[in-house]
């Protein structure tokens, strides 16, 4: 159930690279072990190991995965230009993920003031991918089998994740406090340098909104969900 190639040839390098873990000759189920991707007693993947390297996580986690819409208007009701849902383990999903977003965000050359210029992209790629590696980070797995939403209009992105606050975060303290529903899932994110450090995802946002000129980010929770939309413009 597991994509060994894929674990030697890129989850396994990531790993040694970030220090987790020391390259050595070791069988590649103690490697596996080591990671929390396979429970070495049983020889069973991990829940873990699944999403992040499995050859077919739904078989298993039916919401592990996303769907991504594309619409030609402002709203649900106007025709779709592209509907993909992605499948398969979490670093072919964040590959697929990279390029939908970046066929999607076009750039304008804008003044700068005298003879400058500089490009302005409808959303800055950035703050795209953290709102989404937060939504994987942080979704509820264990009760709902509903996807990662992102919804692409005219004028905005929503972004969609199942579970509301867990922990020390609530509705109303969620820029303050950072918890985990997912701690070895964001480790897991973190060894293959999707992100940087823990904790920051808020405030990078924002700052990234602000150097691209845009507004803020617009969150709604519940117990339920989360959403983040992200505007072009006021």
């Amino acid at each position: 159930d597991l994509d060994a190639e894929l674990f030697r040839s890129t989850y396994l390098p990531a790993a040694v690279a970030q220090e987790v873990l020391a390259e050595n000759e070791r069988p590649l189920e103690h490697h596996l072990a080591a990671l929390r991707l396979l429970d070495q007693a049983t020889e069973v993947p991990t829940v873990l190991g699944i999403l992040a390297i499995g050859y077919d996580p739904t078989a298993f986690i039916a919401g592990a995965y996303l769907q991504f819409v594309r619409y030609r208007g402002d709203d649900e009701s106007a025709p779709i230009a592209d509907d993909e849902e992605l499948r398969g383990n979490l670093i072919g999903q964040l590959s697929t993920l990279e390029r939908l977003l970046k066929a999607n965000i076009t750039t304008a050359v804008v003044d700068a003031g005298g003879l400058t210029q500089h490009d302005r992209p409808t959303y800055p790629l950035p703050a795209l991918r953290e709102v989404i590696l937060n939504a994987y980070a942080h979704r509820n797995y264990e009760s709902s089998n509903a996807p990662i939403g992102v919804r692409w209009f005219d004028d905005r992105v929503e972004v969609l994740s199942p579970g509301g606050p867990f922990g020390a975060v609530t509705a109303t303290n969620y820029r303050q406090r950072n918890d985990y529903r997912n701690p070895s899932l964001a480790a897991a994110l973190k060894h293959l340098g999707y992100v940087n450090r823990f904790g920051r995802g808020m405030a990078l946002i924002e700052k990234l909104l602000v150097d691209n000129g845009k507004p803020p980010a617009e969150f709604e929770i519940d117990g339920q969900w989360w959403s983040v939309t992200l505007r072009q413009a006021s």
